[in-house]
């Protein structure tokens, strides 16, 4: 784009952010204008400090400009510009949209129909396990999914996307020059390839914790909706769904366990009305997708429900012990306890069922229905 270098220009001068580069284009028709334009002109602009405008004239970033551009090739990183043909429609309309994208992978993946999924950062193995699965069957129903690559949810819905071979966006808080988390640097060099790395921070910008609440805007700016799986009642998600809502965009959670303070956020949107989650269709319905147009919201009930692996025919004491279990997990001292089974036989019961596939064993001596 032969404008990039200008709108670089001022977004990297000192003193203007994205919402003065879209204020001056508009006021002087285009980015080389504004760079043009004199001291005199510039404190005509209203509401703009007289320090902004001594920056543009003696001390533009020009140079910083041609060096973001020269980074940005070497690493493969496309930088969109607001005005740019492939900036992302959904995302153009919304308040204060990022004057500029820095985006590695495919950039089609932006204006694709996409769903958001968030939730905590410490999500319980539920909360994790709702998100990779959700994530998973919309995936293959040619739904992408966005969220920000943090621990938990986000990775969670990550990893369920990728895994089912659909195209997900992880939208970061820093630039796109720097893993975070680092726990996370697999799932960093994986998605670009199936789908893309998203940031509006110039190279070599920290994560610094303020920067995650602007960016939550772009999360659900990508998206048709957004899909909160696990939220504590102060939770950053709940960010990410008051910002959809002024967005005009849907809002869905999964209900959760009522004793579980993962769950006030989330349980506090559906009493507020955000749409209750039980399976995708309730999200395709809603969203009025039919993948491609020839996936109904009923045809997805039905594959999703084939995906269920039903475990080979148990015995009578299996059977038993698989009635009492629940997708929640118990201890194993809570299922001997509950169940009044000698130790020895709920040992050797949960082994023959996690071989079977009907039960997962989890850290902590910890133990969950799988179906």
């Amino acid at each position: 784009m032969e404008n990039l270098q200008d709108w670089l220009t001022l977004y990297l001068t000192h003193g203007i952010g994205s919402v003065w580069c879209r204020r001056l284009v508009d006021h002087f028709h285009a980015p080389a204008a504004v760079l043009a334009a004199g001291l005199d002109q510039l404190l005509k602009v209203p509401g703009l400090t007289r320090a902004a405008a001594n920056a543009l004239v003696t001390t533009p970033a020009r140079e910083a400009a041609a060096k973001e551009i020269a980074i940005a090739q070497k690493r493969g990183v496309t930088i969109i510009a607001w005005d740019d043909p492939l900036y992302p429609p959904l995302l153009k309309h919304i308040y204060n949209p990022p004057v500029l994208l820095y985006v590695k992978g495919n950039l089609q993946s932006l204006a694709a129909e996409n769903l958001a999924i968030v939730g905590a950062r410490a999500a319980t193995t539920y909360g994790k396990n709702s998100a990779q699965t959700f994530a998973g069957q919309m995936a293959k129903f040619g739904v992408g999914i966005v969220s920000g690559m943090a621990l938990g949810v986000d990775t969670a819905a990550h990893n369920g996307a990728l895994a089912a071979g659909g195209t997900t966006i992880a939208v970061l808080g820093c630039g796109l020059d720097i893993i975070y988390p680092p726990q996370n640097k697999k799932l960093f060099a994986a998605i670009p390839a199936m789908g893309a790395l998203v940031t509006e921070y110039p190279f070599a910008t920290q994560p610094d914790p303020f920067r995650f609440p602007a960016r939550n805007r772009i999360i659900s700016g990508l998206s048709l909706g957004v899909l909160v799986v696990e939220a504590a009642k102060n939770s950053g998600s709940l960010i990410t769904a008051r910002l959809a809502l002024e967005q005009g965009r849907e809002v869905f959670a999964v209900p959760g366990r009522v004793d579980s303070n993962k769950s006030e956020g989330t349980h506090q949107l559906l009493k507020e009305g955000a749409k209750l989650v039980h399976t995708v269709s309730d999200i395709l319905e809603e969203l009025r997708l039919t993948s491609s147009g020839t996936v109904t919201a009923a045809s997805v009930d039905s594959a999703c429900r084939k995906q269920v692996t039903t475990p080979p025919a148990c015995t009578a004491e299996e059977a038993a012990l698989l009635d009492y279990l629940e997708v929640y997990p118990k201890t194993i001292d809570e299922i001997i306890r509950e169940t009044k089974l000698p130790a020895a036989k709920v040992s050797e019961l949960l082994l023959l069922l996690e071989l079977k596939g009907a039960v997962q064993a989890l850290p902590g001596q910890l133990f969950k229905k799988m179906c």
